[in-house]
């Protein structure tokens, strides 16, 4: 069997990382950015704390801050228009999942013009050329877009969230600055983190994954739950944002390359029909999805209950998974996670066309264990 691994160029981590933004721009020869954010983090200076370097530098660029939560068709359509209309030669994405993934389509469909629709690029798209260049800032500690090969763009007309998998995709520099996450509300900061804890368990168990993604996917958990509360209860404490900055990269850097499973399945049409934050959906799943799964993945969820120190001597495997599942579930009930779907917003009534679209997801076919359609249905009415 081949198994493939593709990561950035180059990436850069620490606080005050974003110092070398200039460097970079120059030493590889790009002239003026088009920067891709949202209009909260204009509004709160966050995206200030990046621009200030490319002001010092006399590096020109131009602003395109209407990124959504959940970022549509219509996001990278207008986002393409205001890359050519800037005469801009590369792109810098500052913020989380959703500002970088619609900087990947943008860049990708610049360089590709015939997936202009945007929803060609679902799934695989055979695009033949890399993306204009994109330099990824992340501001939170969950999605790794920076470093994966995947991106994620809800198509409004058919309410449903389009995975997009492209080499061609990936930023060319990762800058994973934990200073522009200090001020993260305490619940992104929540439902990021175990967005990121989301990748790293449904990565170490997906049917893709092989020896090189388990040794990161560990790690990122083992990181996860040593810094996720630290860094939701207190947001000053350098170390814990730090921590997590690097933990949720190195989920990204494996769960990119194996693929995930029935957490991400079910998660996308809560965002797509609901536009529930991506990771409160996978946060509230992920201990359902993972007691369905434990049949199938015993020895993978004794290495969890490890990772996540609720492993004793003696334990049977069937014992360490019950006691990773419960360790995940009491970590999201005490940053904040909803425990029922019905907080939000979800009715009985919807559970069989969110069960139809998960059962379609690009997702869903890695899960350990091969699900039937009653059986999602069952865990979304578990769920709600």
């Amino acid at each position: 069997m081949v198994n493939r691994f593709v990561l950035n160029e180059v990436s850069y981590f620490g606080p005050g990382a974003r110092r070398v933004l200039p460097d970079e721009i120059k030493r590889l020869g790009l002239k003026k950015a088009l920067i891709v954010t949202d209009k909260e983090l204009i509004k709160f200076g966050v995206a200030a704390k990046v621009l200030t370097f490319l002001d010092e530098a006399n590096i020109p660029y131009e602003v395109f801050d209407d990124v959504k939560p959940n970022p549509t068709v219509a996001n990278v359509n207008a986002g393409v228009k205001a890359f050519a209309e800037a005469k801009a030669d590369f792109i810098v994405a500052i913020g989380g999942g959703s500002s970088i993934d619609t900087a990947k389509a943008i860049g990708i469909i610049t360089n590709n013009p015939e997936f202009a629709d945007v929803v060609s690029l679902e799934g695989v798209a055979p695009t033949h050329t890399k993306s204009v260049p994109i330099i990824a800032l992340p501001t939170t500690a969950g999605t790794a877009a920076e470093v994966t090969i995947n991106y994620v763009i809800t198509d409004e007309k058919n309410a449903k969230k389009m995975v997009c998998v492209d080499p061609n995709d990936i930023p060319a520099i990762a800058i994973v600055d934990a200073e522009l996450m200090y001020t993260l509300p305490r619940s992104l900061t929540a439902s990021t983190g175990l967005d990121a804890l989301t990748h790293a368990i449904e990565g170490l168990i997906t049917k893709g994954a092989w020896e090189m993604s388990d040794m990161f996917e560990i790690k990122a958990i083992e990181m996860i739950n040593r810094h996720l509360e630290t860094a939701v209860n207190n947001p000053s404490d350098a170390e814990a944002r730090n921590g997590m900055a690097v933990a949720q990269y190195i989920a990204g850097m494996a769960f990119s390359n194996v693929g995930l499973g029935l957490v991400h399945g079910m998660a996308h049409p809560l965002g797509a029909i609901f536009d529930i934050p991506h990771g409160v959906a996978n946060a509230l799943l992920l201990p359902l999805v993972m007691e369905y799964n434990a049949p199938a993945a015993l020895d993978k969820y004794v290495t969890i209950a490890k990772a996540m120190d609720v492993y004793t001597p003696g334990m049977t495997a069937e014992q360490a998974a019950d006691a990773a599942v419960k360790a995940v579930k009491d970590l999201a009930v005490r940053v904040g996670i909803p425990q029922h779907l019905s907080e939000l917003g979800v009715k009985e009534s919807d559970l069989e066309r969110l069960t139809d679209a998960a059962m379609a997801d690009v997702c869903t076919p890695g899960n350990p264990r091969d699900c039937k359609r009653e059986e999602v249905l069952a865990l979304y009415r578990k769920a709600l």
